[in-house]
């Protein structure tokens, strides 16, 4: 059990992009409703075809969004990073999810219920923008990444997979490691391609010094080389 000072420093800190829109009766509201998970590193958060109830905000480790494909292939559609938002759009669309959530790492998670959201979005149109504009972000990245997943070619595909890690969770101090350590089968479903694709493809970029591979550690040596890569496919 968290205490409730602990609670409030977490709901302050942590949903900071939207905290700033509710009066302080809204955020009394979301104070009394919100609640920290803890989530071991490949467990599922939500599964498809579960009902949505709840925002999820990843307070600190990393996740993944993914959908279980023919043959039981996995496709990984979309990474979060600490403090981002996400389990909503299924509400709002009145479905269960059509894809998966798991933690990439042991990650800690707050959760508000979608009914106390809705409430509060019924009676704060400032909160309704702010769903709709981070909806209309999501669905502009889509397209793109379907374009590129389908039309690039593979050593873009990997490139843009590696640039997305570099986006999304920065370097360890050395200013060189990926701050994420990813199974081959992981970077492969990023990148839409079969792991031994993947394998050679790193290879490739070893052999060229654009990368060092070592293990799960992998170092970017050459970003700008890998970003022409990924933006020329």
């Amino acid at each position: 059990m968290i205490k409730k000072s602990t609670l409030e420093k977490i709901v302050n800190e942590d949903l900071a992009a939207i905290w700033t829109i509710l009066t302080p009766e809204e955020k009394h509201i979301v104070a009394n409703n919100f609640n920290v998970h803890t989530f071991s590193k490949n467990q599922i958060i939500y599964a498809e075809k579960d009902e949505p109830i709840y925002l999820w905000c990843l307070l600190k480790g990393k996740v993944k969004l993914f959908k279980d494909g023919i043959g039981g292939r996995q496709q990984i559609l979309r990474l979060y990073r600490p403090i981002q938002y996400f389990g909503y759009r299924a509400y709002f669309a009145e479905e269960p999810y059509v894809s998966s959530a798991a933690a990439f790492e042991p990650s800690t998670v707050g959760t508000i219920p979608m009914q106390v959201v809705k409430e509060i979005i019924d009676s704060n149109t400032g909160l309704a923008w702010f769903f709709i504009h981070e909806l209309s972000k999501h669905l502009g990245g889509s397209d793109t990444r379907i374009v590129n997943l389908t039309q690039k070619h593979i050593r873009g595909r990997l490139a843009e997979a590696l640039t997305v890690l570099i986006d999304n969770y920065g370097y360890e101090d050395d200013g060189e490691t990926l701050k994420i350590y990813m199974a081959r089968e992981d970077l492969a479903n990023l990148s839409n391609m079969t792991t031994s694709n993947a394998i050679r493809t790193l290879s490739t970029f070893a052999q060229k010094k654009i990368i060092t591979v070592d293990g799960r550690r992998i170092k970017i040596i050459n970003e700008p080389e890998l970003r022409q890569i990924s933006k020329f496919g």
